[in-house]
């Protein structure tokens, strides 16, 4: 399973609805129609803090994520990205 580039901007597809629960999130594709679970709340702050982040690894750290745990953040993050509920964000020309 290969990681997400950390040093890239990304953001959650326009069509994904996320529902905060007691054991992290629900993350509703209404494109795909799939649905994610988030079992982990900082995993879950990550993602909100993708809206601000000029890169995910600085969303990652802004969140309190420690260093010897990016790798699995970035593992995560990937999987959300290869099911279309994470996007990569474009910069304007």
């Amino acid at each position: 399973m290969t990681a997400l580039d950390l040093d890239l901007a990304w953001d959650l597809h326009p069509q994904v609805s996320v529902r905060p629960e007691p054991f992290g999130a629900l993350l509703y594709h209404f494109g795909t129609r799939k649905l994610s679970f988030l079992k982990d709340r900082e995993l879950l702050a990550v993602v909100q803090a993708l809206v601000t982040a000029p890169t995910a690894r600085a969303a990652c750290t802004a969140v309190g994520v420690r260093d010897a745990d990016t790798a699995r953040y970035a593992r995560a993050l990937a999987t959300l990205a290869r099911s279309s509920m994470l996007v990569e964000r474009r910069q304007a020309p």
